[in-house]
């Protein structure tokens, strides 16, 4: 169970897709090949069926596409709690390389030293930052550093460190007794999958519609964080009133979002 709750918690959440160069540079796939047709590739390399015809890839053959955050300063005062996502500016074509968006994620985390929390991240998010951070050839010198005793600081990459929350490791069992996020969150009165699956993305990125898949993300990083608050909230660290307040917290977020960020209503009126 938890032992922390950090003074600055980032709930975070990636949507990734095939990268087409990536497979066109392992399978050998012609460089005018469209992109559908290099994914098409990868999937049946990876053991595509009739029955799963888009199998789940390495994700070192995947490149991500959007990252969302839910950030609560708990020392700065009692309503700072902020939606934030990459790419800033979406558009039918990515307005950011994935080298930005990944670069800037992981220069605000290394900046800032947040308590990351995922879910499943340890094995995923994680991974897929480190693994494509490499493939990219950026640096991340911050979110890499690691303290020579686990009190001198946060440690991203160690089991068991406070610094990353995985909600999965925290509330999963082995093999089919581990709950996904969406039966987690749903079972716990919070929205799960709305309009929209992880399976999704890659038909919708395909279509351009970049601005949906960042409001999905949006959609799973508020997910993700009101799951740790009630994971906290049994765990101690809120009290039922403070527990209410957090949540009511959220919610204010979203109303003063929603002119902003019109799909946040659809979020707002799926939790009750």
């Amino acid at each position: 169970m938890l032992k922390t709750v950090g003074k600055n918690v980032w709930a975070f959440d990636i949507e990734w897709v095939p990268d087409a160069n990536a497979g066109r540079a392992i399978y050998g796939c012609a460089e005018d090949m469209p992109e559908e047709k290099v994914w098409d590739v990868m999937w049946s390399e990876a053991g595509a069926t009739p029955e799963n015809p888009r199998p789940f890839l390495k994700i070192a053959l995947s490149k991500i596409v959007s990252i969302a955050a839910v950030v609560r300063r708990f020392s700065t005062g009692n309503n700072d709690i902020q939606l934030l996502s990459l790419p800033k500016e979406p558009k039918s074509v990515p307005a950011e390389t994935e080298a930005s968006i990944i670069e800037r994620f992981l220069d605000g985390v290394g900046d800032k030293k947040p308590q990351l929390v995922g879910y499943n991240s340890m094995n995923s998010d994680i991974k897929i930052l480190i693994q494509r951070g490499v493939a990219n050839g950026i640096s991340a010198a911050g979110f890499s550093k690691r303290p020579n005793k686990p009190w001198e600081g946060y440690d991203y990459f160690a089991r068991g460190n406070e610094g990353h929350i995985d909600l999965g490791d925290v509330l999963g069992g082995w093999g089919k007794s581990m709950p996904s996020l969406n039966e987690m969150a749903t079972i716990s009165g919070i929205p799960g999958k709305l309009d929209m699956a992880g399976s999704d993305v890659a038909v919708r990125y395909l279509r351009g519609e970049i601005k949906e898949i960042i409001a999905y993300n949006e959609f799973d990083a508020l997910t993700t964080y009101l799951l740790w608050l009630r994971v906290a909230h049994f765990a101690g660290f809120f009290d039922e009133s403070e527990y209410e307040h957090e949540q009511d917290l959220v919610r204010n977020l979203l109303k003063a979002s929603i002119a902003e960020k019109p799909h946040l209503q659809i979020y707002l009126d799926a939790w009750k």
